[in-house]
């Protein structure tokens, strides 16, 4: 029997009971906000419709927020349901969708009332665009779980005949949902919106994920070559996990170092979608290495591997 390092299988229990923690944490607060808000996240206009407006008061002496909302609310029924202000003294409105005149008549009435101003953002999306945004969010997460279950099933067809090249592929899928939902229950936890920008990050960690999660499964098909007579599927899978533990750390953390960097320094209009690829991509290794294996040697149990 070969020898392995560590004993990643043995330790399942301790693994799901980590993962099904966050889970539920998640879940816990996705509840939380729909009893109190309606809505299990908190939706950007993206996926709602409405206006967003980014712009800079010449006059930067004081926190104009509360001024900034009544000015737009009394100039036309934009029923501002959100004003924040950002490290570079900026002010993100966020309302009712606006015409085109209604813009024109908030941008006069804010001249009029606060002074001069500079316009660093404008974006208005109707609601039914943001319907429509949101059904084609979920269908493309939703086509690239299935083609990834299809093309580990096809890449994985070589196997030992007790080990269903499906196997891989579900198993794999299964960590994917666990990465999904566990960036989506953080989210809302933190109270961070969810829009376009978010669902990028979302495709982008499940194809780190399961690009980590494709290594070690490839390293457990070819050790399944070798196996001994006394060698269990389990043995296998720990061996593998052994052999590609220091490439998948070495991988991800490098990934974390350049998107730590970019959170630290970059735009903050950037932050929560780089905050969303940090905690994915962290979640994603994890995954890989303690979902991902050891679900598959579950799901194989105490059956033969030849």
């Amino acid at each position: 029997m070969r020898q392995t390092f560590f004993p990643f299988i043995r330790y399942t229990k301790v693994w799901f009971g980590i993962s099904l923690a966050i889970i539920l944490v998640g879940v816990g607060a996705m509840v939380n906000n729909k009893i109190k808000n309606g809505s299990f996240l908190q939706y950007g206009i993206d996926f709602t419709g409405g206006t967003l407006i980014e712009l800079k008061l010449d006059d930067t002496s004081k926190d104009f927020s509360a001024d900034l909302g009544a000015t737009i609310n009394s100039a036309v029924p934009a029923e501002v349901s959100q004003i924040t202000v950002t490290d570079q003294n900026t002010y993100i409105v966020q309302g009712k969708t606006l015409t085109n005149d209604q813009y024109d008549t908030v941008k006069k009435a804010i001249r009029e009332k606060l002074g001069s101003f500079e316009e660093i953002k404008y974006n208005t999306i109707g609601p039914k665009v943001g319907d429509t945004l949101k059904q084609k969010a979920l269908f493309a997460i939703s086509l690239a779980l299935v083609a990834i279950v299809l093309y580990l099933a096809y890449a994985f067809r070589k196997v030992p005949k007790s080990v269903s090249p499906w196997r891989f592929g579900l198993c794999a899928v299964a960590a994917l949902l666990h990465d999904v939902l566990s960036t989506v229950g953080v989210f809302a936890l933190m109270g961070y919106e969810v829009d376009a920008l978010f669902i990028t990050a979302i495709l982008t960690v499940i194809g780190f994920s399961v690009h980590d999660t494709i290594v070690v499964f490839d390293r457990i098909r070819e050790n399944l070559k070798f196996q001994s007579k006394n060698e269990t599927f389990a043995q296998v899978a720990d061996l593998s996990l052994n052999q590609t533990l220091t490439r998948s750390i070495n991988t991800s953390v490098s990934t974390l170092i350049t998107l730590t960097a970019l959170y630290v320094l970059g735009a903050p209009s950037l932050k929560t979608f780089l905050f969303a690829l940090l905690f994915g991509i962290t979640v994603g290794t994890y995954s890989s290495i303690f979902v991902a294996s050891p679900l598959l040697v579950l799901w194989q149990g105490k059956k033969g591997i030849r």
